[in-house]
């Protein structure tokens, strides 16, 4: 009697996780868990057919609080009401369930602008470059595309360092330029470095063309982002410059000048954030990827194609506002 009680168990259990992936795949395009082709781009299925056959006991069904809390979780997410975000592009990715929380055209390649800085900056770090090399801006530096201004004149003279944290923080696309320009076999070399990186990381529809992103050719999904972000989160020095809030140049015979982080929720003591890049020109809107923690939970948030100066900015808040509801609907079932 006991067998059959577990094999009955297992059986309505199976059919219970079939029930919830049909409902899953269902869903509207910019719902939470839609579009089968990011499920499957993130978290590729295994033919069950080939699988062993596993004797179930008791002790196999049986639910632990971790369980609990997940399967908690799941369902708040799946009947908390959508966050409506303005970018035309986004993607929440959950690192602790390994899995998107929220797509809305997620797989649609377009312009990242200055989120480029972020494979530049790996690049740059992965070739183990003196950091305290001293480095001087020329007019080659200088953006000939688009005429973007710059308080970095030629003739500045700073460590390797500080213009990596420069491009980060305060998207310098002069010192962005000058990274790549002195990178062992130039500005060539380093691109073709960004596109081969990317390729290694699984980013399948990502270019790069220069290493700015003022080139609206430099192109790429939210998808391929989550996997940027993911990496670039393993160099210390990108974590480090992309979250301060603010650095001055000591600029000999003239004054100081200091340099702000173009993502101001870094100033903002209720974001956790661990990476952060923020990106414009007008083909690409106002673009945004960070990691953050949000009520205990990391997450990769992607917004792309924003348009209005506080948009991604307001954008990135509701999720925050999502989230946070969310976990106190967890919260106050588990009391319950």
């Amino acid at each position: 009697m006991k067998k059959i009680s577990v094999i009955l168990l297992s059986f309505c259990l199976s059919l219970s996780a079939y029930a919830e992936e049909a409902d899953v795949f269902a869903a509207p395009k910019t719902e939470l868990f839609s579009i089968p082709a990011i499920e499957a781009f993130f978290f590729p299925k295994v033919d069950n057919a080939a699988a062993p056959t596993v004797t179930t006991t008791a002790a196999d069904v049986a639910v632990t609080p971790k369980q609990q809390d997940e399967e908690l979780t799941n369902a708040v997410f799946q009947f908390t009401s959508v966050p409506k975000l303005q970018s035309a592009i986004a993607l929440i990715y959950d690192e602790q369930g390994k899995r998107p929380l929220y797509t809305k055209n997620a797989e649609n390649i377009a312009p990242i602008a200055s989120i480029t800085k972020l494979m530049t900056a790996m690049v740059i770090l992965d070739a183990k470059l003196p950091m305290d090399e001293k480095i001087t801006i020329c007019n080659d530096d200088a953006d000939h595309r688009k005429g973007t201004r710059s308080r970095m004149r030629p003739g500045l003279t700073l460590s390797r360092g500080e213009l990596l944290k420069l491009a980060l923080m305060a998207s310098e696309n002069r010192a962005a330029a000058a990274l790549a320009r002195t990178y062992p076999g130039g500005m060539d070399a380093a691109v073709a470095r960004m596109n081969a990186k990317a390729q290694e990381l699984g980013m399948h529809s990502t270019r790069f063309f220069d290493p700015t992103g003022l080139n609206s050719n430099n192109v790429s999904t939210a998808q391929d982002l989550v996997l940027m972000v993911r990496a670039a989160q393993y160099y210390e020095p990108i974590h480090q410059f992309t979250t301060s809030t603010s650095h001055t140049v000591l600029y000999p015979k003239h004054r100081p000048l200091r340099f702000g982080n173009t993502n101001p929720l870094v100033k903002n003591a209720s974001w956790d954030i661990g990476i952060s890049k923020t990106g414009y020109i007008s083909e690409a809107g106002r673009c945004l990827v960070m990691k953050a923690t949000i009520s205990k939970r990391p997450v990769i948030i992607v917004l792309l194609d924003s348009w209005g100066k506080r948009t991604r900015v307001g954008d990135a808040n509701r999720i925050k506002k999502w989230m946070e509801s969310a976990s106190g609907r967890v919260a106050r079932s588990g009391r319950g």
